[in-house]
């Protein structure tokens, strides 16, 4: 509840209308982004159910922190993650700054950064977490292949 002026009519009309279910939670988020064509989809509060929970795609979330030195260090082995999969149509890399933006899910815990989760198109409620691994674009490849619902076989560059 944010109201401008705090009265006694502002607070009952605030508890009728929660009771009658008609009030919609306030998610921390920061803007949609005008451009989300790169390699790595930006994800964040207000676009967390259309991007991470599509059931037309899988999605490779990864939640970090601006000021986490693994994140950083994380960074361009995601993009290059990104790149190596962007033909993929059934595939999305998809980050998301976790401490400016509410996960609207209880599915995905975040209790670290950077925290990663594989959200396979058919299995949205049950996601994946990458763990044990190291956070190279050999194992979270790995990770993916192992995970994917659906990926086009190509061969490899030799």
């Amino acid at each position: 509840m944010e109201p401008e002026e705090f009265d006694s009519d502002v607070l009952r009309q605030f508890v009728l209308a929660f009771k009658k279910g008609k009030l919609k939670p306030i998610v921390k988020s920061q803007p949609v982004p005008k451009n989300n064509k790169g390699p790595v989809k930006v994800v964040v509060g207000k676009t967390f159910d259309s991007i991470v929970l599509d059931p037309k795609n899988d999605v490779l979330i990864e939640f970090y922190a601006p000021w986490c030195g693994h994140c950083k260090k994380l960074e361009p082995v995601y993009t290059e993650l990104g790149k190596k999969y962007k033909n993929e149509k059934n595939l999305v890399i998809a980050k998301m700054d976790a401490t400016a933006n509410d996960v609207t899910s209880e599915r995905y815990k975040v209790e670290g950064f950077p925290t990663i989760y594989f959200a396979p198109r058919d299995k949205k409620n049950n996601p994946i977490k990458f763990e044990g691994g190291d956070r190279d674009l050999e194992h979270l490849s790995k990770f993916i292949e192992e995970h994917a619902t659906k990926l086009s076989r190509t061969k490899e560059e030799l």
